[in-house]
């Protein structure tokens, strides 16, 4: 499918509704549905925080700007902005001397979003990973001698990624890892309980994720509410968009359908072009 010209696509959505369980973006997200004239029904699950303890970021931070990591490889945008602001608020110049460190070690970035976060700082990542996955990263470093290599990785959330890091010191790293956000709650269950009834009584044409922590909190309500077959019945009779791969295999994992995803550009603009396509064909 090649891009169409956003032009073509100004009204494409008028007359949808469309669920956007996002958080941190959402005003932003939603507007950009609304200017295609889609109805937009804002139901935000989780939200980002700060790690709650700073200690073990700062020490992270110090260790890597005294030179105690060979590689860094970042997860995720969000990830290297909360340490920048983490590194900002120790003061002492550990930000610019974080940033001149960013500079000297080889990087690795998991997808498009750390790879902007670090263009914002005037930096390009050293390598990229064959697919914005845990496998994908696998992959880039496979080919890569590890052996002694000290490789810091910035991670999800507090998923410790079990897996990147096992392979890592399998390969002969020695692996130093920080998680400076969290993801919490940003709704009430019966906010969520309510948006599973919008699903299952057909009243939006699609929901689009941005997360799998959506996804993941989406299913666990529908678990304590033992409503899990209506969720599961509303998103089968829903167009189901993914902004990326991560977020498409939360989701097929569970058994939900994805109907539509950007093909390589992971980005809120991409998806939202993708839903005005897919959505103002079927009219």
């Amino acid at each position: 499918m090649t891009d169409t010209d956003p032009t073509e696509l100004a009204d494409a959505l008028a007359g949808r509704r469309i669920a956007v369980p996002e958080s941190r973006a959402l005003d932003l997200f939603a507007d950009m549905l609304e200017r295609r004239g889609a109805t937009v029904l804002r139901a935000p699950l989780v939200a980002i925080h700060d790690a709650p303890d700073a200690a073990p970021v700062e020490a992270w931070l110090r260790e890597f700007a005294d030179g105690g990591c060979d590689d860094l490889i970042l997860l995720t945008g969000e990830g290297l902005r909360r340490l920048l602001g983490f590194a900002e608020r120790a003061g002492g110049g550990l930000r610019d001397r974080f940033v001149a460190r960013l500079a000297e070690v080889r990087t690795l970035t998991r997808g498009p979003k750390p790879a902007r976060a670090l263009r914002d700082l005037d930096l390009r990542p050293t390598l990229t990973a064959a697919a914005p996955t845990t496998d994908g990263v696998i992959e880039t470093l496979a080919a890569e001698d590890l052996t002694g290599r000290r490789v810091g990785v910035q991670l999800y959330g507090t998923d410790p990624n079990d897996k990147l890091v096992g392979w890592l010191r399998g390969a002969g790293a020695a692996v130093s890892t920080v998680a400076p956000y969290v993801y919490a709650d940003d709704a009430e269950d019966e906010q969520v309980a309510a948006l599973i009834d919008t699903l299952a009584d057909g009243g939006v044409d699609a929901i689009a994720f941005t997360s799998s922590p959506q996804v993941r909190r989406l299913f666990q309500v529908a678990g304590r509410r033992e409503c899990e077959e209506r969720l599961r019945a509303g998103l089968a009779a829903t167009m189901v968009a993914a902004v990326g791969p991560i977020i498409r295999d939360a989701l097929t994992e569970r058994g939900v359908r994805v109907d539509l995803m950007p093909e390589s550009s992971y980005f809120m603009k991409p998806l939202v072009n993708a839903l005005a396509r897919q959505l103002g064909s079927s009219r």
